[in-house]
C-alpha cells in the first residue's frame, strides 16, 4: 500500500526521470542511483557521476515478467524457471539487450536485468513506462548504501532528485546474479 507520501515521491522522481535526469531511489536491496534505461544521455551522466569505467553495464529494473520479451532478443527458457523459483531478489544477464540505451548493455551486447518486487520501484516503472537503470547510489569502488544516511552529500548534490523516503525498508543486500546462455548454460556472476 502506498501512503500519500510516497505517491509524491513518486510523482516527482518519474517527472525527473521523464526529463532526462538521474534519481536516487530506494531499492528492494539497497540505495540506488538510475535513470530511464532508454536515455542515453541520462546513462552517460550516470556514469560521469559514478566515476564509472566506460563499458561497464548496468543492472535494469522491470516491474513485470512479461517486459522482459521488450527488452531482450531472446528470453532463454530456463529464464522463466529461475525467476519462478527466486525468493530473494535475482538479476539475469541476458544473451542479447534491444530497445535500450546502447550503453545500459555489456560490450557482448547482453543486458542484466532483474523483474523488481518491491512497491516503491514498480510503481516508478509503471508510470515511467520504461525499465530503469538500478546501480548503487555510490562513487564507483565505495561501499553499497543500505540506508539514506549512508549516501554521500558529494553523490546527493550531483543527481537531479532525490526520493525523499530516508526510513524506507530494504533488504539491505545486493541481489544474486545468474548469467544465462541461449542454451540454458548458467553462469553465477554473485551469490
Amino acid at each position: 500500500m502506498l501512503t500519500d507520501e510516497m505517491k509524491s515521491e513518486l510523482h516527482a522522481a518519474t517527472e525527473a526521470m521523464k526529463n532526462g535526469g538521474v534519481v536516487i531511489y530506494p531499492t528492494a536491496t539497497i540505495w540506488g542511483i538510475g535513470c530511464d534505461a532508454t536515455n542515453q544521455t541520462a546513462v552517460d551522466k550516470i556514469s560521469s557521476i559514478k566515476n564509472r569505467l566506460p563499458g561497464k553495464s548496468y543492472v535494469l529494473l522491470v516491474d513485470e515478467d512479461y517486459r522482459l520479451e521488450q527488452y531482450v532478443e531472446q528470453v532463454p527458457e530456463i529464464c522463466w524457471d529461475l525467476i519462478d523459483a527466486s525468493s530473494e531478489p535475482l538479476t539475469i544477464v541476458y544473451p542479447k539487450g534491444k530497445n535500450l540505451a546502447k550503453n545500459v548493455c555489456a560490450e557482448d551486447g547482453s543486458v542484466a536485468i532483474r523483474i523488481t518486487k518491491d512497491p516503491f520501484c514498480k510503481q516508478l516503472i509503471q508510470r515511467l513506462k520504461h525499465p530503469i537503470v538500478s546501480t548503487s547510489a555510490n562513487i564507483s569502488g565505495q561501499p553499497s548504501p543500505t540506508s539514506f544516511a549512508e549516501i554521500s552529500e558529494e553523490l546527493i548534490e550531483t543527481v537531479d532528485y532525490v526520493v525523499n523516503l530516508p526510513s524506507y525498508k530494504m533488504g539491505g543486500k545486493a541481489s544474486s546474479i545468474l548469467k544465462v546462455g541461449l542454451n540454458g548454460e548458467i553462469q553465477i556472476i554473485r551469490k
